[in-house]
């Protein structure tokens, strides 16, 4: 079936008579396999195909995808069921989104599209000026990506539109890996972006997601307000994100560290589109085996930033993730100079910002030093939280003075 859907021609699916209805229609934007009657016709349906959703009372709830092969069998588009998911409909989610970033930034560079919290589930779309990086991380997004599309250029005007398809979402999914040029030419050479007082280069065709993470933007912001004046290790780096900030703020010098030598080379160009380069160095390795051997050297610095991968991507990785967040505390600990700040950060949406900070809390105690906690921090205002949604809350920044 081609877009645009009407209503009337799609299949019903309907919740378990035990499943509970009233948390769908107070927002919460999923329904699990095992919430769902899965009868022969639902189990047909195939991966990303629109249907209405019915309560076990034969109730319609909305327009919902359908994947029977994720565990997430539904996800809400529209809580109207006679809502018609084509170009227009993607146009008026996309404006709503537009019209909240464009109070926030005044230049087209952040997160335009945040997934459920924009009304877009499993959707991420990044903006880079003229540049729209799409992530279609549901099958339904995948299927229907060419209306949205067609409304992202209407409501936005830009003139390259990119798709950078990877990650553990898709795989969920069932859906492959790859990238695209939708829209336009991609660019040659890795783009700049100005945040936070620093030029920062984004690789948005071999770059890791989108190829820059807006999401820490304000814990930039706040730790480069500590770094005047000060020694900075950023650990973790990617392209400079907190070292770059730092040393626009006034740092003395700034150390970035990654296992990445691309990233790496993206944080040196950057530092020099920022004039930051006579200050700015770098050091490739495991962040681990770096941590333990600038101990052993007796480093010190002012200003410690450690911003890990998601070491808990999901419930069954959660212990394991959380005794690596107490080793990254533990070894970053007595890098810190007396009355120095350390900024742990942990982007695992299952570890929560309670167990998060009690494992950096023992990993800086079994270290034999002393904290308090002077700041947390979240994601960017471009990256909204659904509140029904714990996932859409996943980025956590503690800061702590040694």
């Amino acid at each position: 079936m081609e877009p645009p859907f009407s209503s009337s021609d799609l299949p019903v699916v309907r919740l378990m008579p035990k499943a509970e209805a009233r948390a769908v229609r107070h927002g919460f934007p999923w329904v699990y396999a095992n919430e769902l009657v899965q009868d022969r016709r639902t189990k047909a349906i195939e991966p990303g195909a629109l249907a209405i959703l019915e309560d076990a009372n034969r109730v319609a709830m909305g327009v919902v995808a359908v994947n029977p092969k994720s565990k997430i069998v539904a996800r809400m588009l529209d809580q109207s069921p006679d809502a018609v998911i084509d170009q227009a409909w993607f146009e008026g989610r996309l404006a709503r989104a537009l019209a909240h970033r464009e109070r926030l930034y005044d230049a087209p560079y952040y997160r335009l599209v945040h997934a459920e919290a924009d009304g877009l589930p499993g959707v991420v779309i990044d903006r880079f000026g003229d540049i729209a990086v799409v992530q279609p991380n549901a099958a339904w997004a995948e299927r229907l990506l060419a209306p949205l599309v067609a409304a992202l250029v209407a409501v936005t005007g830009v003139g390259c539109v990119l798709k950078n398809a990877s990650g553990r979402s898709r795989t969920l999914e069932g859906l492959d890996a790859g990238f695209e040029v939708l829209v336009g030419a991609a660019p040659e050479t890795a783009v700049e972006v100005p945040m936070n007082g620093a030029t920062y280069m984004a690789d948005l065709t071999g770059g890791q997601k989108t190829g820059l993470f807006y999401d820490q933007r304000p814990n930039h912001a706040f730790a480069a307000g500590l770094a005047r004046g000060a020694r900075v290790l950023d650990v973790f780096s990617h392209v400079g994100g907190f070292s770059l900030a730092a040393l626009a703020a006034g740092a003395t010098s700034a150390l970035a560290v990654d296992g990445s030598e691309p990233a790496l080379t993206l944080a040196r160009q950057g530092a020099a589109a920022s004039g930051l380069a006579e200050r700015f160095d770098t050091r490739g390795g495991d962040a681990f085996a770096v941590l333990a051997a600038l101990g052993a050297e007796g480093a010190s610095f002012d200003l410690v930033v450690c911003d890990p991968p998601a070491f808990a991507p999901s419930r069954s990785a959660l212990e394991a993730g959380l005794r690596a967040y107490e080793r990254v505390a533990r070894l970053a600990a007595p890098l810190v100079e007396e009355g120095g700040y350390l900024v742990l950060c942990s982007c695992s949406h299952a570890a929560d910002l309670a167990k998060f900070r009690a494992a950096s809390a023992r990993g800086i105690g079994k270290a034999g030093r002393r904290g308090v906690l002077v700041h947390e921090g979240r994601a960017g205002p471009d990256h909204p939280v659904l509140p029904q949604l714990a996932e859409t809350g996943y980025l956590k920044a503690l800061v702590f003075r040694l």
